[in-house]
Order: structure tokens, then sequence, then C-alpha cells
């Protein structure tokens, strides 16, 4: 049914696939929030939403009707100022220096399809057909402020995007103080908190808490998404697991500082608000002027975190990630990083293209060190020419020679950044973001070019496209290694500084649409010390991300586990690399480290050369499965089954969308003594269907036959083992 608007009631009702999602204007003026959650029919709209008087702290709105208060009133774009004391969607500042807004509302347009956020990753449409969308706008039209509230609903989803345009009408300049993507004003508070955290090597495990009255906030003051807490949080009800209850779910797209936070109020309404993060930002608005927020993403799922997790993988595999890749298998490739750092030269890399051939690999990426003088760490980011040193034939010769062993070719680079001691840092000392008279601070030895700047953009679009023309490269992986310290910019002037990180951002996307529209064929893949910048915005334009630099099995299994909650499969980078691992010493066999690498999209970071003839073998085997599993893994269903935070082993599963096959993965991280019996329940399957199950060493013989209400009600009996890191793979077929 997409939007209905009923005149006579002045309520907005938006259908999802199963969802409702309903507002009501208040006296005709005010924008109120009624319900969000299962599908209700719509009979009497209009009667659903309770208005009290509360005590005089909560002050009228309307003095002749003492029940209309915007301290009460579940809203859905609160203001500051007027006598809303609960946290503001959105902030201004007049040139008399008050800060003092109020909306009402003047007019909306519903239309089919969804219109593209200008300058700003979004979600999309392919026919118009597929979602519907309404711009609701509100006035002040005492200070000549409009805010274009979009709402977008698709058709086969429960999912709904918001985001809000800002347009300065009047004849006085406007500094937003505040502008988030959207609040929402929920009735009760009855939810436990659920988001993602983490650091370098330790991304988006998962973290839960309830929420109680005041404000829970998670929010990112880096200059971009973050390691430490990724752009999503979800409200979920109290007896909510992974098959049942409700999940609310919300979801940034933007990869810069933003803030997330719910706020439970006196009397149990919670205010849930999300966007770019206020801290340190205010955007000047002078008469004419726009500002566009970025686009926020709100799920809602009847059936436990994995329905809402579902609805995210088919909305951001299919309508956020774009280009020849979003439906494409991706390549198993090799990257040299782990088994050479810096140390290298072009015969080194075409031994490793050798025996990649040779073991059925498919790309080689060569990683960082091959450009300017980057022996190490400490120079040359910036001077994105060839290393004459390492590759004195050049790229196009490394690049033939890896070719002529039937693999494609990847490069690393790092173009956001600048080492000091570097050709372009000598030439533009003024190119990095930086405060006159304040130290630069260096991390990773680098600064960080002021992508706010069109010349410094331009410049990198043309040193990165003459590379990626010079030679047949297939693969970009694409990296960013340090957060913002020094925010400001040589070319702003002083009332505009505070606008420097967006702006960046801003710059940064512009970069990205134009490099990535150049060079269509190439597969980009977004990295920031692995998953410090995994968020929507990154997908838009890269359609995978390396999903952490902690390349270690056990640990990647919290890691891979815990970005499932919010991101496909198929977004995400996973690697096995060698033993002892690099990052955590760890050492774990090469079949569990398979198994865990080849449930995402699968390569391999370490030193080919070094495999003895049984290695190679069981990596040939390895690489044989994962063709044959790789369009299921990559673009199947996923249920997760055991989570390894609240176990000693981990368990989940791929099935494809006609249910006629399904991939089982199974962890133990820790052997017991005198385990019990165990088993594994599934899910997804046709619970009317027979499937065939085939041996885990052998993947043509057929072990057994089950029902699949058999599998999912009873469920598989778990091998008992003795030794710690162990790892199977069940393959399962529907029986014709």
């Amino acid at each position: 049914m997409g939007i209905v608007y009923d005149s006579n009631s002045q309520t907005f009702h938006l259908h999802g696939k199963s969802s409702s999602y309903i507002m009501q204007l208040i006296k005709s003026k005010y924008l109120a929030h009624v319900h969000w959650g299962r599908q209700v029919r719509g009979t009497n709209l209009g009667s659903l939403l309770a208005i009290r008087r509360r005590c005089s702290f909560s002050p009228s709105t309307d003095p002749n009707d003492l029940t209309l208060s915007l301290d009460t009133l579940p809203q859905e774009f609160p203001a500051y100022g007027g006598s809303d004391f609960r946290v503001p969607a959105y902030q201004v500042q007049l040139e008399d220096g008050t800060t003092v807004s109020e909306f009402v509302y003047e007019s909306h347009r519903i239309y089919a399809g969804k219109t593209p956020l200008e300058g700003l990753p979004s979600t999309y449409t392919e026919d118009d057909s597929e979602a519907e969308s309404i711009d609701i706008v509100l006035v002040d039209a005492m200070i000549g402020l409009k805010a274009i509230l979009t709402y977008t609903v698709f058709r086969d989803l429960d999912a709904i995007t918001r985001s809000v345009r800002f347009m300065n009408v009047g004849n006085q300049s406007i500094k937003l103080l505040r502008a988030l993507s959207f609040g929402i004003d929920i009735s009760h508070c009855d939810f436990v908190m659920l988001h993602l955290s983490g650091t370098w090597a330790r991304e988006r495990h998962i973290e839960r808490r309830p929420i109680l009255t005041g404000g829970s906030v998670i929010e990112s003051r880096r200059g971009s998404s973050s390691h430490s807490l990724n752009p999503f949080m979800a409200l979920l009800s109290k007896q909510a697991d992974e098959d049942q209850g409700e999940a609310y779910g919300f979801s940034l797209v933007y990869s810069g500082s933003f803030v997330a936070q719910a706020e439970v109020d006196p009397y149990g309404t919670t205010r849930v608000v999300m966007g770019i993060n206020s801290f340190d930002f205010s955007w000047l608005l002078e008469p004419g002027q726009t500002f566009q927020t970025p686009e926020a993403v709100l799920v809602y799922s009847a059936e436990g975190i994995g329905g809402m997790s579902r609805t995210y993988h088919k909305l951001y595999r299919t309508r956020l990630c774009r280009g020849q890749f979003r439906d494409r298998h991706r390549p198993i490739l090799i990257n040299n990083w782990e088994a050479t750092y810096f140390n290298f030269n072009a015969d080194k890399i075409e031994e490793l293209a050798r025996v990649g051939k040779e073991l059925g690999l498919e790309l080689l990426v060569l990683d960082d060190g091959w450009f300017g003088k980057r022996d190490n760490d400490k120079s040359s980011l910036g001077d994105w020419f060839v290393d004459r040193n390492k590759l004195p034939q050049g790229m196009p010769d490394l690049v033939s020679r890896v070719k002529q062993q039937e693999l494609e070719f990847g490069l690393w680079f790092e173009p956001e950044m600048v080492s000091p001691d570097s050709d372009l840092y000598r030439s533009h000392p003024d190119w990095c973001l930086h405060v006159p008279g304040r130290r630069r601070t260096e991390a990773r030895h680098q600064l960080i070019l002021d992508y706010s700047r069109q010349d410094v953009r331009d410049y990198i679009v043309t040193v990165i496209s003459d590379i990626l023309a010079s030679s047949p490269i297939t693969y970009v992986k694409w990296d960013m290694n340090r957060n913002m310290t020094e925010v400001g910019s040589a070319q702003l002037p002083p009332e505009r500084q505070r606008e420097t990180a967006h702006r960046y951002m801003l710059g940064l996307y512009e970069v990205m649409e134009r490099i990535t529209s150049a060079f269509p064929s190439v597969l980009f893949e977004s990295c920031s010390g692995g998953g410090g910048r995994f968020d929507p915005g990154m997908l838009y334009y890269m359609p995978q991300t390396w999903t952490s630099d902690n390349t270690d099995a056990v640990a990647r299994l919290k890691i891979q586990y815990g970005t499932s909650i919010l991101y496909p499969i198929s977004t995400m980078g996973a690697h096995v690399s060698a033993v002892p691992n690099h990052q955590v010493h760890r050492t774990t066999p090469l079949d569990m480290r398979g198994d865990v690498a080849m449930s995402g999209n699968f390569g391999y970071e370490l030193d080919l050369t070094a495999f003895t003839e049984a290695e190679k073998e069981a990596v040939k085997k390895q690489v044989v499965l994962y063709k044959q599993l790789r369009p299921l893994i990559q673009f199947g269903e996923f249920y997760r089954l055991i989570s390894p935070f609240e176990h000693v082993s981990a368990a989940w599963m791929f099935v494809s969308e006609d249910k006629k096959e399904a991939l089982v993965a199974f962890f133990q991280v820790l052997s017991e003594p005198n385990a019990p019996l165990r088993k594994l329940r599934l899910k997804g399957l046709a619970a009317e269907s027979n499937y065939l199950l085939y041996d885990s060493e052998d993947q043509d013989e057929v072990m057994e036959i089950f029902g699949g209400d058999e599998l999912m009600h009873v469920g598989l009996n778990l091998p008992i083992w003795k030794g710690d890191f162990r790892s199977r793979l069940y393959r399962l077929k529907m029986e014709e």
C-alpha cells in the first residue's frame, strides 16, 4: 500500500512489508509519532495517540489546551529552545545570538520511488515501484528556515529511510549547531539496547545494556565512524533473542563522526536521535543555501535480531552497494602484506602469483610499499609514483608478469594521507588538516590530507587515476590508518572552521564517486586499519570492507559474528593467515582458519611459497570447495546459531533464497572434559522438504537424509572432539 494520508484524521500511514509507521498532525501544526511496529490495518488511526496534561514543569504550548506540551508530545523532529527539554534533533543559532526555533507543518508530497541525496551516499531503488516516499515540509516562518523531512518505505522490506534537508528561505544567515537525521519518540522504554563496540583488531563486539531514565549514548568524535563504536544501535524488547521478540534497528549511512542516543523521559517515553555528531560541528546556512543530513535506515523486526539482520543484509547488499561487483562473485585473493610487509621485489611478487595459480587462486593484491621511497611506514604517502628500486620495470611490467600466471592484479592505496617525509608535503605543507601555530599530531608517522579542498581532491583523483589507467588493475584496497586531530582547513574562513570535518567527508565521497565511476571494472575494498570505517557510507562506493587486521581464526569468530548483526556477508573480507598469528600469536589448524575465512570473501594473507606439499593440497581443497559454495555464502541468507560471545563454540549457516541449499559451519574453540551430547538446531530451511547431508570431507558422498523439520526442531548431533580449535562444515541440499 505504500504511504496513505488521511486528511480527516491528518494521519500518515507508511506500510512496510509487514510493519506500519504512523504519524499524525496535532492541531494541524505539530508532527507527532503514533506507532512503529507490527502492521495495522488503519481502522481508526486518529484516535490512537493519547495526550495528557502534566505538571507545570512541562509547559503547555497552547494556553487554550493544557494537554498539549511539546515536552511530552511524541514527536518526529523535535526542536531545542521552546518547551521541549528532551534531547533535540536540531538546534540553530541566529545572527542575534539566540537559539530558539520551532517547526510547524506546512505541506507534504507523496511520490513513487526514491530521490538520491545530493553529495551523500544513500540507499536507492532501481524501479519506482520498489518504494514510495514522502516529503513533509516543516517551517519556522519567523526565522525563514524550512526542514524537508524525507521518508521512504520499501515495498518488500520492513525498512524505512529518513533524512532532512534544511533550507534557508529568509534574509539572515542561520548557523546549524545540531542537524541530526531523525528523531522518534517511542511510547515505552521496555528495551535493551544492543550496539557494536571495540578497538583496532577487536572490532564490532556485541554489547547489550538496559536503557534507563536519562540518555544512553554511543558516538564517535574521531572524524570517522571508528573501530570503537559503529554507527548503529538497536532497541530490543526484553524477551527478544535471535528468533523472537521485537527489534528496532537504527543505522546511519555516514562515515564521519556520529551520535546515536536513546533517552528515556520521566514518563517512560524513549526518544531516539541519530546523525552527525554535533560535537565540534556547526554549519553556516546563508540565505538561499541548503544543508542535507545523511540518511538513517530504520528496520523493524517481529522475528528478533536475526530478522532485523536479514532485512539489513538484503537492503544493503542489493540497494546500497552498487556497481558491477554488487551481484558478482568476489575473487579468491592472495595479499602479500603478511608475507613480505615492505620487503619485496617484482620477482617475489611473481613467485607468489605462480604458487597462487598452482593453488587455484584468482587475484594477487600488492599491498603497502610499492611507491615513493616506502621501505617502512615513515615516508612517501602522497607520492603515488612507482618505486623503481623495488619495481625497476614499473607497474605495467609487474602486472603483466602476474597476469601471465592467470591471476588478476590488485593494488593498495592510502589516498587520504600524507607523510611529512614526502615530496607532496614538502611542496604543499598547507594541504593537510591543521590549525596554524598548533602541533601537527602524527599517527603512524602521517597526517591527513584536507579533502575539503578542491585542489587536494583533484590532485588525488589525477594521480590515482593515472596508476589505475596504466595497467589492467582490477582491484583496489583503499586504506585509512588514523583519525582526525587539529581539525582545521587553510581555505575555510573562521566562521566555517567547524564545518571542516563534514566537508572532509563530502570531499571524500566526491573523490570516491569520481574514481569508482571512472573505473567501473575495478573491485574496490575499503579498509581503515581493518574495520575502523566499516559503515554503510563506505559500502555505497566500495561493496566490501577489510573486516579486521586481526586474522586469527578464533578472534575472527566474534568479529565476523558481530559484524553480521548489520552487514551482509558479501561485504566482509576474510583471509587465512600464517601461524603463529601475527596479531595474537595463537596457532590454529589450517582447516579451522579456512572454515572461518570461507564465511566471508575468501583469501589468503601469508607467504604461499612457504607451504609444505601437504598444506598446498589442503589449500587446493579449500579453494575448490569455496568456488562451489561462493554463491551461497556471498548471496544466501545468513542465520546465527551459536554465539561465540556466550559459548566456547560458535555456529552459523547460509541458506539459498529458494531454500534448496544450505551450508552450516560449526567451530569448537575449547574442548570440554566429559562433554555433554549436543545438538545444533538449524534455521531457515523448508520444514516440509527433505535434505541430503553431505560428508564434510567428501562433498559428493551423501551421509544421511533428514527432514527440514527434524533439522530445525531436533537438530544435528554435534561431534565430540578432543582438542581445541576444531571446525566442521555441513553441506545440505534439498532432495529432488
